[in-house]
């Protein structure tokens, strides 16, 4: 039996404990702000893409139909990646969406038509905004760089689904705003249409 030589052994030694030390490194550079960012995240977007499959059900117009599944798309892509992000800083992902977002679903639930899709759209508007201004404020004051970068993919997908709901709720004759709109983020929706 061939010996290993014992700079090798020690060598490799030191790489699993440091391995093991950057691994805590990861987990400690998030906040706990950061934490609560991620898993407010993910409760958020269970909730966008159960309620888009509602939409995608339920909806009386074709473009709240449409809205919907592209909540159910969206949000599960955006749902991956933000459950890696949780895994690298230490967040156990929740397995369910959060009290306000069971409770939305259950009201829209017990509505149709155009009663259903008015709802619908007025909650997206308000959701949209609130998550908006959630990622903006985890990009200006988040530890983690992991967790910022998720934040900034993050903040690209939720302004252009803020755009389309708020061009959803003008063609509807819905009040389409609680917040200003930024102008350049409306010009690529439109553009993209």
């Amino acid at each position: 039996m061939k010996r290993i030589p014992m700079q090798y052994l020690v060598a490799l030694f030191a790489s699993v404990v440091l391995l093991a030390m950057s691994a805590g490194v990861f987990a400690q550079a998030a906040s706990d702000n950061d934490k609560h960012f991620v898993e407010a995240a993910l409760k958020g977007g269970m909730s966008e893409v159960e309620l888009g499959k509602l939409a995608v059900q339920k909806g009386a117009s074709n473009d709240v139909r449409q809205f919907g599944q592209k909540m159910v798309d969206d949000h599960t892509q955006l749902g991956v990646k933000m459950k890696a992000v949780a895994g690298q800083i230490g967040v156990n992902p929740p397995s369910m969406t959060s009290a306000s977002g069971m409770a939305l679903k259950g009201k829209l639930d017990v509505l149709s038509g155009d009663s259903f899709d008015k709802a619908y759209i007025n909650a997206m508007v308000k959701d949209h905004e609130d998550d908006l201004a959630d990622f903006k404020t985890e990009i200006a004051s988040g530890s983690s760089p992991a967790v910022k970068t998720a934040a900034r993919q993050g903040e690209t997908v939720v302004e252009h689904h803020l755009a389309m709901i708020r061009q959803i709720a003008q063609a509807h004759n819905l009040s389409a705003s609680f917040r200003k709109p930024n102008p350049c983020t409306l010009a690529s929706v439109t553009a993209g249409r």
